[in-house]
């Protein structure tokens, strides 16, 4: 699984000197197309293609990335038709289903969005593979955080994650999730658009988005 830079995270909500507040689109004309390719400085959010089946597939296998997934069955045949079945729920947006891309076009991972009701969803399935660049697992959450909360105006995320899966519990609490409750097997969270917010800014600045603008004094 990918590696969460703790300190990274401690960074994110140190104080920064004089930030001039970014200017959010809140744009809920997006449709299904603009939603198909999510942008941020080093990754893209695309939706998935049949063609991406492979890729999955394999990704999914790799003892490397599944210790904490559901358990992977039959073919890339099998996950092809998974998401020709899946671009049905697609296109009434109660999921989407993103393979994470560098800006070279080289594939480094899913992440999806998924059990969208009026004011909330779920996101997992997320892989980062060895492709990612540096801030990966960040710029990601932020992107998919960004989509939902911005763009499709929902209100909270809900979530699981596996009791083991310690790395991925700590990227989430640095994040900023709250702690619902537990069972045998996970430990649920919420987190909201509020949250999400409150942290925008600091989030862009230490992923470095061009459209940021700072005022520093010395």
């Amino acid at each position: 699984m990918y590696l969460i830079d703790i300190a990274m995270l401690h960074e994110l909500f140190r104080p920064k000197p004089s930030v001039v507040h970014l200017e959010t689109e809140n744009d809920t004309s997006m449709n299904n197309y603009e939603l198909s390719c999510i942008n941020g400085p080093n990754l893209a959010l695309r939706l998935v293609q049949p063609e991406d089946a492979e890729y999955i597939h394999t990704l999914r296998s790799d003892i490397q990335y599944n210790a904490h997934l559901s358990a992977v069955q039959g073919t890339a045949g099998n996950q092809r038709k998974w998401i020709v079945d899946y671009k049905a729920r697609e296109e009434v947006a109660s999921e989407f289903y993103y393979v994470i891309e560098r800006h070279d076009g080289v594939r480094c991972g899913v992440v999806r969005l998924y059990d969208i009701t009026q004011d909330s969803f779920t996101w997992g399935s997320w892989i980062l593979d060895h492709n990612k660049p540096r801030k990966a697992a960040l710029e990601s959450a932020y992107l998919l955080y960004d989509t939902a909360f911005t763009y499709l105006q929902l209100q909270k995320a809900v979530f699981q994650v596996r009791r083991e899966n310690n790395r991925t519990l700590a990227f989430h609490q640095r994040f900023g999730a709250i702690q619902t409750h537990i069972d045998a097997k996970d430990i649920y969270f919420t987190y909201s658009r509020e949250q999400f917010e409150n942290s925008k800014v600091n989030f862009k600045l230490l992923l470095e988005f061009p459209d940021i603008e700072t005022n520093a004094t010395s």
